[in-house]
């Protein structure tokens, strides 16, 4: 579980620095938001590409050699911004992060079922909760360092096209050489084996909680990273703040995420009620600090803390239960973005950074719920189906672009509202074993 929470973590700070880096091609490109959203379609498209592939080549080189082929391909990626940011091509960037982006579906195929199989059935969703929120732990960084390392530099008007897009290769250097070292590390380390030779794979098309699992994740991945991409420029509009401040508070929505998921780690898991409330004194306390560290303000600690407290409250109505849980969520969601496109001042900005809140739990009840009552022949396939679905995270913000260029930032949140509201339908209807 070390292992698995090292690797979650990887491929989230990688996801998240990519989303991030958006905001930067659009200026030094001169880009259409529907172009800048090009950036997320290219990283997520590879998830349809790729996610069957890889469940295979994975089925025959093991999980372990699945990750360290993971690692040298997001090393790979992370080289080719070097030359990207030479030849001052964008279609060279995306290309880069097709790459980069091939790897994190290698680690995501690979860890998800991983963890799964890591233990009893019934505590899965907490398993996944426990390893998505280190994921969120590097989710919530990857907005900071992109602020400092990329975004630093967009104050000085001065400054060319082809200067300004120098500063995106340093940070993807580090991340390479660090990924090949980890890779080296995991060749040596011995981990347990969770048997790929000998299972058949079975077809899972007959199990309609599979299929519409599967649609649950399109709709969850398309609504977190577009919301994100999409506030990230509404703050800058409705509320004008600088591009890089932007960047720098986006890192609060993608720390809502870590706080809830810390939660479900325990909320959702069959610990005693005494340590439960434990675990939540330290994570409203830990919000404090992760609210406060982005602006170094004591009232965003404050006020991030109040919503962590909102986000325990609903997890009490959710009881415990998975499906109850995620419809909470997603009704909260849903109803969020609606005060951000008709609220203005202020509020935009600290509600339309809780929406991460109530992301937090989606993709872990979601995954456990599509794939429960599965056998081993069924589940690598389910995996394969649903990890491929990741690729809504390529066309709701590309549609959610092409909104906002022709009726306006508001409006692009009327997407991810559609994508919430389905995921309350399969927390409720769909999940159901028929």
């Amino acid at each position: 579980m070390a292992f698995m929470g090292m690797i979650f973590f990887l491929f989230g700070f990688v996801t998240t620095f990519n989303i991030t880096l958006a905001d930067k091609f659009k200026a030094v490109f001169e880009l259409s938001n529907f172009e800048t959203q090009l950036v997320n379609f290219a990283f997520f498209l590879t998830y349809f590409v790729l996610s069957f592939a890889a469940g295979g080549i994975i089925k025959r080189i093991g999980y372990k050699g699945g990750v360290i082929l993971g690692l040298l391909l997001v090393a790979t990626g992370s080289f080719l911004f070097f030359p990207a940011a030479k030849a001052l091509s964008f279609p060279f960037f995306l290309f880069a992060i097709f790459i980069m982006a091939s790897g994190v579906v290698f680690l995501q195929v690979a860890a998800n079922p991983y963890v799964t199989a890591l233990g009893p059935s019934e505590t899965a969703s907490a398993r996944l909760n426990l390893t998505q929120a280190l994921n969120s732990i590097a989710t919530y960084l990857a907005p900071i360092i992109a602020s400092v390392f990329v975004f630093k530099t967009t104050a000085e008007a001065a400054l060319t096209a082809a200067e300004a897009a120098q500063s995106v290769p340093t940070p993807f250097i580090i991340i390479a050489v660090v990924v090949i070292v980890i890779a080296v590390a995991i060749y040596f380390m011995k981990l347990p084996v969770i048997p790929t030779q000998g299972i058949e794979r079975k077809s899972v098309w007959k199990y309609s909680h599979v299929i519409l699992g599967a649609v649950g994740i399109f709709c969850y991945v398309g609504a977190e990273v577009g919301s994100a991409a999409m506030l990230q420029r509404y703050f800058q509009e409705a509320i004008n703040i600088a591009q890089s401040d932007a960047a720098k508070m986006i890192a609060l929505y993608w720390g809502g995420a870590m706080i809830g998921r810390f939660y479900g780690s325990f909320m959702l898991s069959k610990i005693e009620a005494s340590k439960k409330y434990l675990y939540t004194v330290i994570v409203i306390a830990f919000a404090v600090f992760v609210g406060w560290f982005v602006r170094y303000k004591i009232t965003d600690g404050l006020i991030f803390a109040g919503i962590a407290v909102v986000n325990y409250l609903a997890f009490l109505i959710g009881k415990g239960k998975p499906n109850r849980s995620l419809a909470v969520f997603g009704i909260i969601a849903s109803l969020l973005l609606l005060v951000v496109m008709s609220a203005s001042g202020n509020i935009i900005l600290w509600v339309g950074l809780s929406v991460g809140f109530f992301n937090s739990i989606m993709f872990p009840n979601i995954f456990t719920l599509g794939v429960d009552g599965l056998d081993k022949g069924e589940l690598s396939m389910a995996s394969g189906l649903i990890n491929s679905l990741i690729v809504g995270g390529a066309v709701v913000p590309v549609l959610m672009g092409l909104v906002a260029d022709n009726i306006g930032v508001r409006f692009a949140f009327i997407l991810p509202i559609i994508c919430y509201l389905y995921i309350v339908f399969f927390a409720l209807v769909g999940s159901k074993h028929k």
